[in-house]
Order: structure tokens, then C-alpha cells, then sequence
């Protein structure tokens, strides 16, 4: 986006400053928890706005704010109603956007705050996990054209049957592109309390060194698997609406992480990270009718209840008439929602049990350059059995593979890997830049 803007000093009658382009940038609630970080997450978005960008920012919930809303739910409501609490959650991102919108008007700029609805994010009705339909930005781009530095409630947005709704944890995410889209901006810059995306958890693998690119595709798989620096949804979105993303420190001015198209970056290494989640729990349905529909049923019940799926494995029987057993992993969060889900399915087909097992973690390695070569696999699984660990179910895709493993197992299990590809600091060539 590109037009010729009033600055407040424009407004006093000194000369006007066009602007040469347009910039999206995202704060975490680490990055406006307090007084002094909202204060300096302003001097930052000043600071683009006096180079003479039109600046538009996109505000998380402060510190654990949506942590403690959610605590205030439970404590009336042993099943809150997803309605309300969206309305709820909603209040936390509107309390950063409008103190930082106060912070920078004492900074000499004028700046204003909008809501979701008000900023033109149109969802579905999928209450506490809204997907974005539309971005209706005529709001947004009247302000820039004011001079205005325009402050957005991230992870909301209004249904088209016109209620509050929330899209997720790590949704502001998702905002940040969605409006960087539907304006055109040049980047979307999203500000972390990590200096980027790294080939490893820093703080499980101390030598896991920052990476300066990865493509689009790595970082939908690293995101998939468990690296919670980007929201999968946010780097799905900016794929394919073609939104370029730089994941760098709200406390340091370094650069951080690019993420580019596939067609922009040059060869990657073999392996580009280890990642690995501990959020998720796996549920076994034994006795299961080994007939046409049955796995149907489990899963469309699963998704009506909007719970989201990973890696999925059937045990066929051995004998003819014999049942089944399906095995499937699922987010901590969904749950509560997948076991509601399952008992009238149970019901229905017969299922002798349904078994949850908390206690998994998932530890995944992602490399562009697994397609072109062999053996991959087959040093993971080494590197794993040599480390006394074992592995319960695994998943593939061309470019990533999983190993499904106790969740105690998983900070060996990431180190090891880490150092068997050789990810360090030193152990790797610089990746090259984009083309």
C-alpha cells in the first residue's frame, strides 16, 4: 500500500512526508506485559512511523491476561458457553491496543485502537477457534491516509452472524497477516520474546543456532510439529496470500527469522530444526467394528466438535470378523471436547473402550533437503534406540518425519537428534539468502 499522508507535524502546516510503504507488526503478551514494554513496544512502532512508513500494529492479550480469564470462567462455570467466552477473551487484546494507543499519542503521534469487528475481521461461527473469511479494511486504510498509526485487537474478530469471536490461541498471528494482506503491506513483522526461529528449542538445546531463512513449507511443518514461535494458521495464511514474515525480538533490534516463498530461497540444508511438543495426548478406541463407515463416524464426530487430528493409526485384526483398534493424537486443549465427541459414537458402533494417554510428546525433524536424500529415517531411528528410547508411532511427510514418544523422553530425545544432524552452531554452512 502506498499514499501520501499527513504527519501531526504536516497538521501544524510543515511540509507533508509521503509514505513509501506500509508495515504490519505483531507484540506478543511477553512483549506488552507491563508498563515499560508497552511504553517500549510504542517507541518501536514510533520509530517505523518517523522513517516514514504507515504503521499498522496488531496487539496479544498482556502477559497471562488470557490465562486469567479463562481462570475467572472456570471459577462459575464448570462448561462455559464458547459464546461468552469469546466475549470474554476478546477484552484482554482491547486493554493493550488502547494503552499503547495512549502511550504513543504522549509520544508526540496520533494513533487510534480498534476492536476486530471495528478493524473489518470477518470469521466463521466456529466459537473459541474462528477461521478468518474476509478482511474488510476500509477502516484501517482511511486512518493511514490521516496519518493516524492504527492499533488492531488481534485474535478476534466479529461472525457473519454478527457475535464476538476468538480464533485461537496464537491468533494474533493470524490477524497480523490477515490485515497485511488485505492491505498490501510490504512485511508483517512479528515481535516475540525470541530473537527468531531457531534450529532447536534454545532452551533445551543450548548451541541451537538462529536461522536467517526458511521457506514457507519448513515453517508450516516446524509449526505443525510443536515450534510455537509462528501459529500454523498465520504461516498457512501468509503462504498463500503471499505475505512475506520476519519473526524477530521485541528486545532487540537484530534481525530475526524471514520467512519466504519456496521459490525465493536458494538450497537448504538436509535438516533444518528439531522440533517437538509436549501439549498433546493420545486416545486408543479398542474394539472397534472393522467394517466400511466406522472410522467415518469417529472422526466426522471429531471434527464437528472442532478438534483438530494428527497422527492417526488402525490396527486392522488379524482374524476375519475380529475389531479393530484406532490410535490417534490430539491437542491437551481439545480434549475434554473429543471425549464428549467420542461417547455417543461409542455407543453407536459397539467400542469396547476409549483410553486416553497424557503422557506423549511428539519429537519431529524438518529439512527441505530430506526429499532428494535416503536414510533419513533410518538415523533417526538409530539415533532414538541408541538413546533408550522408544518410539510408539511415528509419521511422515516429504519433508518431515515424527516419532511419537513418552513425554519424559522428549529433551533427550531433541538433543540427540540436534546433534546426530549436526544443527549447531559451526556444525551446519550459513544457509543462502533469498534470490
Amino acid at each position: 500500500m502506498s499514499s501520501s499522508v499527513n504527519t501531526p507535524a504536516a497538521a501544524a502546516g510543515e511540509p507533508s512526508r509521503a509514505v513509501s510503504e506500509t508495515v504490519v507488526m505483531k507484540f506478543g503478551g511477553t512483549s506488552v506485559a507491563d508498563a515499560d514494554r508497552i511504553q517500549a513496544a510504542a517507541r518501536r512502532i514510533v520509530a517505523q512511523r518517523e522513517s516514514g512508513k504507515g504503521v499498522v500494529a496488531v496487539l496479544s492479550a498482556r502477559g497471562k491476561t488470557t490465562d486469567e480469564l479463562i481462570a475467572m470462567a472456570e471459577e462459575v462455570s464448570r462448561n462455559p458457553d464458547p459464546r461468552e467466552m469469546d466475549m470474554l477473551l476478546s477484552t484482554g487484546e482491547r486493554i493493550s491496543c488502547a494503552l499503547c494507543a495512549m502511550a504513543i499519542n504522549d509520544l508526540g503521534h496520533r494513533a487510534i485502537s480498534l476492536t476486530g469487528s471495528q478493524a473489518g475481521i470477518v470469521t466463521d461461527t466456529s466459537h473459541t477457534k474462528a477461521r478468518i473469511v474476509d478482511v474488510r479494511a476500509m477502516r484501517i486504510s482511511e486512518a493511514l491516509d490521516q496519518g493516524l498509526i492504527v492499533l488492531v485487537a488481534g485474535f478476534q474478530g466479529v461472525s457473519t452472524s454478527r457475535d464476538v469471536t476468538t480464533l485461537g490461541r496464537g491468533g494474533s498471528d493470524t490477524t497480523a497477516v490477515a490485515v497485511a494482506a488485505a492491505i498490501g503491506a510490504e512485511v508483517c513483522e512479528i515481535y516475540t520474546d525470541v530473537a527468531g526461529v531457531f534450529s532447536a528449542d534454545p532452551r533445551l538445546v543450548p548451541d541451537a543456532r538462529k536461522l536467517p531463512y526458511v521457506s514457507f513449507e519448513e515453517m508450516l511443518e516446524m509449526a505443525a510439529s510443536g515450534a510455537k514461535v509462528l501459529q500454523l494458521r498465520s504461516v498457512e495464511y501468509a503462504r498463500t496470500h503471499g505475505v512475506r514474515m520476519h519473526c524477530r525480538s521485541s528486545f532487540d533490534p537484530a534481525p530475526g527469522t524471514v520467512v519466504l516463498g519456496e521459490d525465493e530461497t536458494m538450497e537448504h540444508p538436509l535438516i533444518t530444526a528439531v522440533t517437538h511438543n509436549t501439549e498433546e495426548a493420545r486416545i486408543t478406541l479398542v474394539g472397534v467394528p472393522d467394517r466400511p463407515g466406522a472410522a467415518a463416524s469417529i472422526f466426522m464426530a471429531l471434527a464437528d466438535a472442532n478438534c483438530n487430528v494428527d497422527t492417526i493409526i488402525q490396527n486392522e485384526p488379524r482374524t476375519e470378523g475380529a475389531d479393530a483398534e484406532v490410535s490417534f493424537t490430539i491437542g491437551t486443549e481439545d480434549l475434554r471436547a473429543a471425549e464428549a465427541a467420542l461417547a455417543p459414537v461409542q455407543t453407536e458402533l459397539g467400542i469396547k473402550t476409549v483410553d486416553t494417554d497424557r503422557e506423549i510428546g511428539k519429537v519431529s525433524i524438518v529439512g527441505a533437503g530430506m526429499r532428494s536424500h535416503p536414510g533419513v529415517a533410518g538415523k533417526v531411528f538409530k539415533t532414538l534406540a541408541g538413546e533408550g528410547i522408544n518410539i510408539e508411532m511415528i509419521s511422515t511427510s516429504a519433508i518431515k518425519i515424527s516419532c511419537v514418544i513418552r513425554s519424559g523422553d522428549v529433551p533427550q530425545a531433541v538433543r540427540a537428534l540436534h546433534a546426530a544432524f549436526e544443527l549447531g552452531e559451526g556444525g551446519i554452512q550459513p544457509e543462502h539468502g533469498p534470490r
